[in-house]
């Protein structure tokens, strides 16, 4: 029984031998940088068609989706921030004879698809002669989105010829 608990004793001190910890070095500083990014908007490159009337001597209504609206905000914006989507129309112009002006050009948003902490407003501006605000977002903290489906209407005054009206509709955000 000796024997063994030589042995024993033998492997333990081997084993304690064969275990020496590394030289201590110094420590090594890692780290990374996110950058503030920015506030942007994108808007449908072609809206298409907002619809089809006949032509009548009443006036009437025209309404169609614009198509998809959204405002990026990574700005990581400091608590209380806020943002504001504008648009103007230019006014609804066929290739020959009277346009229908930007008065008669109306802006709802319908509902907002939000992502992060903000309060958003649909403005639903009814003409769009100038810059008008269209959704706002307040009390931002941190970065955000609002993503939107506008439609837009326009009230076509009667006796218009029958023909393509177009206009431009211009998104901006601040």
């Amino acid at each position: 029984m000796r024997t063994r608990s030589l042995l024993v004793v033998s492997t333990a001190g081997f084993l304690t031998l064969g275990f020496t910890l590394p030289a201590s070095a110094d420590p090594t500083d890692a780290y990374f940088q996110i950058t503030g990014g920015t506030l942007s908007i994108t808007v449908p490159l072609d809206a298409g068609s907002l619809g089809t009337r006949a032509n009548t001597v009443g006036a009437g209504t025209i309404s169609g989706p614009l198509g998809q609206v959204q405002v990026l905000d990574a700005r990581s914006a400091a608590a209380g921030s806020s943002w504001v989507a504008s648009a103007i129309s230019t006014a609804f112009t066929p290739p020959a004879g009277p346009a229908i002006a930007a008065s008669a050009v109306s802006y709802n948003a319908g509902s907002i698809t939000k992502v992060g902490t903000a309060t958003y407003v649909a403005n639903n501006p009814a003409a769009l002669t100038g810059v008008s605000p269209v959704v706002s977002a307040s009390g931002i903290t941190g970065d955000n989105s609002a993503t939107w489906n506008p439609t837009i209407s326009v009230a076509v005054p009667g006796g218009m010829a029958a023909n393509t009206y177009s206009a431009v509709i211009t998104h901006s955000v601040l």
